[in-house]
């Protein structure tokens, strides 16, 4: 097997990253280069890039495939998908202390992010969230 038909690296190592961070009680936090193959909450994006807290207490069926790194999480409240084609992952690291990795990214791989559904999609409620206290 040549160097050309070798897997790549990169999805491993986002995996294992994460999963030191996890058991060592680290928050594991993944930086992406945004663009037109990621799912993301737009209105979160800086400058090209978002910062994603992907530990497990933050995501809802994280899934870290070799091709893609997805989850469900809430924004302001909101739950939200994501979908992060591995290209587009600039690094992963710990929040505490920052060790990680940080990766170059592919930007001639374009990968399609998977439809969404927009009838799936929450609608945010608007006003002040209160309890009531039931009997």
């Amino acid at each position: 097997m040549n160097a050309e038909q070798l897997p790549a690296t990169k999805p491993y190592l986002v995996r294992a990253i994460w999963e030191w961070c996890e058991d060592n009680g680290f928050t594991p936090y993944l930086a992406v280069a945004v663009d037109a193959s990621c799912r993301v909450p737009q209105e979160f994006v800086k400058e090209g890039q978002i910062v994603l807290n992907i530990a497990a207490d933050a995501t809802h069926k994280l899934q870290m495939q070799n091709d893609y790194v997805g989850f469900q999480a809430r924004f302001g409240g909101v739950a939200r998908e994501v979908y992060v084609p591995i290209e587009r992952i600039a690094a992963i690291y710990a929040r505490e202390n920052s060790n990680g990795m940080a990766f170059e990214v592919e930007t001639a791989a374009i990968s399609a992010a998977p439809a969404v559904e927009e009838s799936k999609a929450p609608t945010p409620i608007r006003g002040r969230a209160h309890l009531q206290r039931v009997k």
